[in-house]
């Protein structure tokens, strides 16, 4: 890349940070006095705080999102493993679903502002230095809150990975929460990091997707379900074109539906 180019990618990149974590402490404080008293209305400010944030991707980095597979997107009593390879995938679910909560890392909680809102908007937090009582933890949340029509997304890589990095052996805990939830799994693959990377400031513009894939039906055996929820991402992530260019077009939507 042009190096001119990319310091001035850098440059908005940097602006962009600045509002995201700007528009975090805006909405977390002008949404505080309806979330703390019902998860209904967190749920409302958490929709508005990721509308406000892809917005800014879009009209500042030049990142559009197009999503694909919209008629398996859950709308009710669900698990969604998402691949993950950058921040756009935490802040994406909840522009896309009905209701969702996400397992978190316990780290978040003790965050100014993001922290109120995993409680307030009871997201589940999971400590993964504390091993199996962590996953039993994390298990009990889960299930009170799928119970309740919830649509709960998990990583099951467990962090973000770049783009071109070999895929790790999935974690555990999403075996666990899928035979105690007993609910389908709707596997999620994606190309963000083409434009958001894993790690680094720097992001670039194009048109990135993602994808939702068929359902996994409840009821299979540990190692068939966890066969067959890698090979659906993985495959359908390396499916996935790069993210292309995109022309200038001011009435182009940050999100559009393929």
């Amino acid at each position: 890349m042009n190096p001119l180019l990319r310091l001035f990618y850098t440059a908005r990149s940097l602006v962009y940070m600045l509002y995201l974590y700007l528009f975090i402490v805006i909405v977390a404080c002008a949404g505080a006095p309806f979330a703390i008293f019902s998860r209904q209305a967190a749920r409302r400010v958490a929709r508005i705080w990721a509308e406000i944030e892809i917005f800014g991707a879009r009209w500042i980095c030049g990142i559009r999102i197009v999503v694909e597979g919209t008629e398996y997107i859950p709308t009710g009593p669900a698990l969604v493993a998402v691949k993950h390879q950058s921040m756009l995938d935490t802040i994406v679910p909840f522009k896309l679903l009905d209701d969702p909560t996400v397992v978190a890392k316990y780290e978040l909680t003790r965050l100014p502002f993001v922290g109120w809102y995993i409680r307030w908007a009871k997201l589940i937090p999971v400590d993964r230095g504390a091993h199996i009582r962590a996953l039993k933890d994390m298990a009990r949340r889960a299930n009170a809150e799928v119970a309740t029509g919830r649509q709960l997304v998990i990583f099951p890589e467990g962090t973000r990975r770049p783009v071109a990095a070999k895929p790790p052996a999935y974690k555990p805990g999403i075996a666990l929460l899928y035979r105690e939830l007993g609910v389908p799994c709707t596997p999620v693959a994606l190309n963000t990091g083409y434009c958001w990377p894993a790690h680094g400031v720097t992001r670039t513009p194009g048109l990135v997707t993602i994808r939702f894939l068929p359902p996994i039906p409840p009821g299979l055996p540990r190692e068939e379900f966890m066969h067959a929820m890698q090979t659906a991402i993985e495959t359908a992530t390396d499916a996935l074109p790069p993210a292309r260019p995109t022309k200038k077009r001011a009435a182009a939507p940050a999100v559009q539906t393929a």
